[in-house]
């Protein structure tokens, strides 16, 4: 019996084997049984249904500014803190008043029985004063010696007298000196005080030289100057800088290609083989091209008003103080250009000055006979400045040497092409208020005082047996001095008015510490459709005050030299030589927003506008106009290999040096043991004062 189970264990397992075997047998065939398999190899889109999409509201660009206003408060309480440009609030009172901010002031009306507010406040301004001096010195004083033409030229030709000349005469000429920093509150009123009567008695003479210059001035005065001046006349519209730019052809922008789909045009050539590759010798040498740049812009609206009343004077100046002096005469040697010099650009100098009067924006008020029934007052305790003083001053040398000889490549040397420039952009923005009380006297000035001064005397020299057959350009000239000043009076009174009544007993009051009792300047017209004032109340004087001075020297008198290579002449190589083409340039803008846009004064009132435009110009001819190449051939020495030789030290007095006389002088064939860059070492150095009218007296042997 027990067997008989065991084979039916046996025999059911293997049953189940069985059904597992043949189950995976028939899994690789399942698919051949699929009734839907031509609908899984290609199926069918999904079916979707459009979906519309609507953005009717177009997205604005990013506004840094988040404007606030306060929350509403209590009908009975004013805004706290209110600035100018919010509007005053109203209250149910018919009038009254608010008092200043440091006491605690109540209002009490016959119509409303204790009935206690707050005092409101308003923020008083404060000074705003910058003080800035820009100073920018640089010397590029080159010396150049290539070419491989075995000279060394001791030439040194000292203008520094004409330059000292150029300074002084415009300094006597001008009728406004170098001043010093207003540093306070006295200074500043004295300064425009005086500057006004200094021009006020100042007129044009007739002289038509100054310190050996020849000048030319002119000299405006009004108590309004409208429109644009250049050179003394009267224009329309003002040059454009870009148009009057030395060097025009480096300037201008070139246009770029258009994009085109089609195909593109190469050319091209290649060389096969050995031979000889051509170069073209020349010679190129950059010497000017110097840019001197001072500008300033200011715009000051730091505080304004409907109405300023000031106890004391009123005075107001605008001027503009232009000069332009220059020394540009040079000496060229006519070997350089085949015995012809082309014609070349003058030295151009540009004194331009604009004065202009904006009128301030008229508000539309409310012509219903409504005026303010109460007003807060604030209060600046002494004198509030507005002071802005710019000084910029730009020195530049650039007084190069060169020898250059002609060697078979390409040589171009840069020795100018130096830029620099002092800069300055203020925007000053402060208070607004309805009226402004000042207890002392208002002082408003914009002076601009420009100047500069260019030293360009050139000389160019070829020495014996310098030949030429190629190309030769030369340009000494093409320089441009340029002095731009423009003044904008925005929003102010075209006249002072005479003080009221009214406005006189509230400065009263106010002096005394006392709120004001008159309410007759209420009824001002320009209040109507307000219905409280902001007010501010200054116990000193208001002075403001933007000077601008700027001052441009330049001094780029060049020595060339012209030789020969010393192994392999080169008589067909093309020379370009420019020493020329500097750029003096001042410009200074004011945008001056008035304080008030009407004005009562108590004292004298004093308006002016003075226009000052000078140009001196030294025309003697440069060196007595002797000739070049015979100043250089006396200058120029012949290197050996001995004045290459390193110093021996020093020697007997009984020594004498090859080439030597006994009397100290040499020849040109002379050798010295000693080599300098500058020839100043030399024996035989030729000085050269150009100030002197005999130039030749001055060589030192």
């Amino acid at each position: 019996m027990y067997s008989a189970k065991i084979t039916e264990t046996i025999a059911h397992f293997i049953g189940l084997f069985q059904l597992s075997i043949e189950d995976a047998r028939l899994r690789e065939a399942h698919e051949k049984f699929d009734p839907n398999r031509e609908i899984h190899k290609d199926p069918k889109d999904l079916e979707t249904a459009p979906v519309k999409v609507q953005a009717p509201y177009d997205l604005d660009d990013f506004n840094p500014d988040v404007p606030y206003r306060p929350l509403d408060t209590d009908i009975y309480t004013p805004v706290p803190y209110g600035y100018a440009g919010l509007p005053f609030p109203q209250y149910p009172h018919s009038e009254g008043t608010y008092g200043r901010p440091e006491a605690d002031g109540a209002v009490q009306n016959s119509s409303f029985k204790s009935t206690y507010f707050s005092t409101p406040h308003i923020n008083p301004p404060g000074s705003v004063v910058v003080y800035s001096q820009q100073t920018a010195e640089l010397s590029d004083n080159d010396y150049v010696n290539m070419g491989g033409h075995g000279l060394k030229s001791v030439l040194h030709i000292d203008s520094s007298a004409v330059m000292a000349e150029l300074i002084e005469g415009s300094l006597q000429i001008s009728p406004l000196g170098l001043e010093d920093p207003a540093g306070s509150a006295e200074t500043v009123a004295s300064l425009v005080t005086t500057t006004a009567a200094t021009l006020d008695a100042y007129s044009a003479g007739d002289e038509s030289q100054v310190g050996g210059l020849a000048a030319s001035t002119f000299v405006a005065k009004a108590a309004t100057l409208e429109g644009v001046y250049v050179n003394g006349d009267l224009v329309e519209t003002a040059p454009v800088l870009k148009d009057h730019l030395p060097n025009q052809d480096e300037t201008e922008e070139t246009p770029e290609p258009e994009l085109t789909e089609g195909p593109k045009e190469a050319s091209g050539a290649v060389a096969h083989g050995e031979g000889e590759v051509a170069i073209s010798a020349s010679v190129e040498l950059e010497a000017g091209s110097n840019t001197l740049v001072n500008e300033v812009v200011i715009t000051n609206n730091w505080l304004q008003s409907n109405v300023l009343a000031v106890a004391g004077d009123h005075v107001q100046l605008n001027a503009i103080v232009q000069t332009n002096a220059y020394y540009d005469s040079d000496l060229v040697s006519s070997a350089l250009c085949g015995g012809s010099l082309a014609a070349d650009k003058a030295t151009e100098a540009l004194n331009i000055a604009s004065f202009k009067h904006v009128a301030s924006t008229e508000t539309t008020h409310n012509e219903s006979g409504v005026f303010p029934k109460a007003w807060a007052i604030t209060e600046v305790k002494g004198d509030l400045m507005m002071v802005n003083w710019l000084q910029q001053f730009t020195f530049m040398s650039d007084n190069d040497t060169a020898i250059l000889a002609a060697s078979g490549s390409k040589l171009s040397i840069i020795a100018g092409d130096n830029t620099s420039a002092n800069q300055v952009s203020l925007l000053e923005l402060g208070f607004r208020y309805d009226l402004i009380f000042v207890g002392g006297n208002v002082f408003d000035a914009n002076i601009i005082h420009q100047t500069n001064i260019l030293l360009d005397n050139d000389f160019i020299g070829a020495v014996g047996g310098f030949q030429m057959s190629g190309n030769g350009s030369v340009s000494t000239g093409g320089n441009l001095l340029w002095n731009y000043a423009n003044i904008v009076e925005a929003g102010g009174a075209s006249a002072v008015n005479p003080m009221s009544e009214g406005y006189l007993s509230a400065l009263q009051d106010l002096a005394e510490g006392k709120d004001p009792s008159s309410k007759d300047f209420m009824h001002d017209a320009a209040f109507a459709g307000l219905l409280g004032l902001r007010v501010l109340y200054i116990s000193g004087d208001l002075l403001s005050l933007n000077y601008i001075s700027q001052t441009n020297i330049l001094g780029d008198s060049d020595q060339v030299t012209l030789a020969m290579n010393a192994l392999t002449a080169l008589p067909d190589a093309d020379w370009t030589i420019s020493t020329g083409s500097n750029a003096l340039l001042n410009y200074a803008g004011i945008v001056d927003v008035d304080t008030g846009g009407t004005i009562y004064a108590g004292g004298d009132v004093y308006s002016d506008e003075v226009l000052f435009q000078a140009e001196l110009i030294k025309d003697e001819p440069y060196l007595g106009s002797e000739d070049p190449d015979a100043l250089v051939s006396e200058a120029v020495v012949f290197l050996g290999d001995d004045m290459l030789a390193p110093d021996p030290g020093p020697q007997s007095p009984d020594h004498e040096l090859p080439g030597h006389q006994k009397n100290g002088h040499k020849n040109h064939e002379a050798k010295d043991n000693g080599h300098s860059d500058h020839g100043s070492a030399h024996n035989g150095s030729h000085s050269i004062d150009s100030a002197d009218a005999d130039p030749m007296q001055s060589v030192l042997a």
